[in-house]
């Protein structure tokens, strides 16, 4: 699976994609991330990529032409499933977003700053617009990063174990149910004594119940 993200501070997504699952997932061949330089897409020789807003009002709004010759050069060598616009009022990123992006092979994720970017791009060129929360960030980077993690993590090959995605919150609309380790018992508080009973079915029972407990108290619009 391809990721190119088109940012105009690109160092700011060197670091999430260069360790942890993410690397491992590159390093095996099964994930790309390309991460490009807006500005190198600027028509002017002071390579800005942002212009004031029309109508007037505080903040500058990102260019139509940097975006549109970054993408179009992008398109022209393959072509893609998607083009995303990270933004506050897109579709709020949840794990079924997450489970269908997993699917595609090449994406394209746009970094907005400022003000935003131009709308003619997203009437364009966007073909789906994600959230990650109801709040608002510096820009698009973080947000880029995320959906790229909650993506990749879900690819075959990219975890151990391969069941361990499956059983994440949020998969099946429920929350995931508590986890212990070792030692069985800490400072008087015990490990269930189910978990220790090596009774797979009461197991997976009970992890269900608790799930299923969990999100009533948390998470109860999950339920509905």
């Amino acid at each position: 699976m391809r990721f190119d993200i088109i940012s105009v501070l690109p160092d700011l997504l060197s670091s999430p994609f260069a360790h942890s699952i993410l690397q491992r997932a590159q390093s095996k061949g099964i994930a790309q991330i390309h991460i490009h330089n807006l500005r190198d897409y600027a028509n002017n020789k002071h390579k800005s990529v942002d212009d004031y807003p029309y109508g007037g009002g505080s903040g500058m709004v990102m260019s139509i032409e940097p975006f549109a010759a970054c993408i179009e050069k992008l398109q022209a060598e393959r072509s893609y499933d998607e083009v995303i616009f990270m933004t506050p009022d897109g579709e709020t990123l949840n794990q079924t977003i997450a489970n269908n992006l997993s699917t595609k092979e090449n994406i394209i994720i746009l970094c907005g700053h400022y003000k935003g970017i131009d709308q003619r791009i997203r009437d364009i060129f966007v073909t789906k617009e994600i959230s990650i929360g109801d709040y608002v960030l510096s820009g698009g980077e973080l947000p880029a990063a995320v959906l790229v993690d909650a993506v990749t993590r879900l690819i075959p090959g990219v975890l151990n174990d391969e069941t361990s995605a499956l059983s994440d919150s949020f998969q099946g609309d429920l929350l995931d149910a508590p986890v212990f380790t070792r030692p069985a018992e800490w400072r008087g508080h015990k490990v269930p004594d189910v978990l220790l009973s090596g009774h797979e079915a009461k197991i997976n029972e009970w992890r269900h119940d608790e799930a299923l407990k969990r999100t009533q108290t948390r998470r109860p619009d999950l339920l509905k």
